[in-house]
């Protein structure tokens, strides 16, 4: 059985999936910093597909040199958007769970206007709709609420 494990943070747009990262001391895979890397734009929103697919590989690459956990820093919104991380763990006989950051929409709000890219408001209030909690039943092992 294998040692390493996968950690989807669950959560929307301010609700403190990088503030808890930073205050944990660890780093993650990180969809805005792939954005940045690949387009010199963490919003870019037009390479969507691509982000996800080099942090998959990010993700395949630390598994196969045996890092212990990888946290995958992104929205992460709906199963269908969660099963990839599943899948991979899977094939690599790893635990994969999941931490949700159960933030008020207002508070995520809030926390946007403050940060230096704002996600636009109404891209905040579409994220909101499709957010589905992660449960168990998905493949998780286990599934750690996080209060915002």
């Amino acid at each position: 059985m294998c040692v390493m494990r996968i950690v989807v943070l669950v959560g929307l747009t301010g609700s403190g999936k990088s503030a808890w990262l930073e205050r944990m001391g660890v780093g993650g895979l990180s969809s805005d910093t792939i954005r940045g890397l690949l387009a010199d734009d963490e919003t870019d929103q037009t390479i969507h597909q691509r982000v996800f697919e080099t942090l998959r590989y990010l993700l395949r690459q630390r598994l196969a040199i045996g890092r212990e956990t990888t946290h995958i820093d992104a929205t992460n919104l709906t199963p269908a958007e969660r099963a990839p991380y599943i899948g991979i763990g899977k094939s690599y006989g790893c635990e994969v769970e999941a931490v949700f950051f159960d933030a008020p929409l207002e508070v995520c709000r809030e926390r946007n206007a403050r940060r230096q890219r704002v996600v636009p408001e109404e891209a905040l209030a579409k994220m909101a709709l499709k957010l589905k909690p992660p449960e168990v039943g998905e493949g998780f092992a286990r599934v750690t609420v996080v209060a915002g």
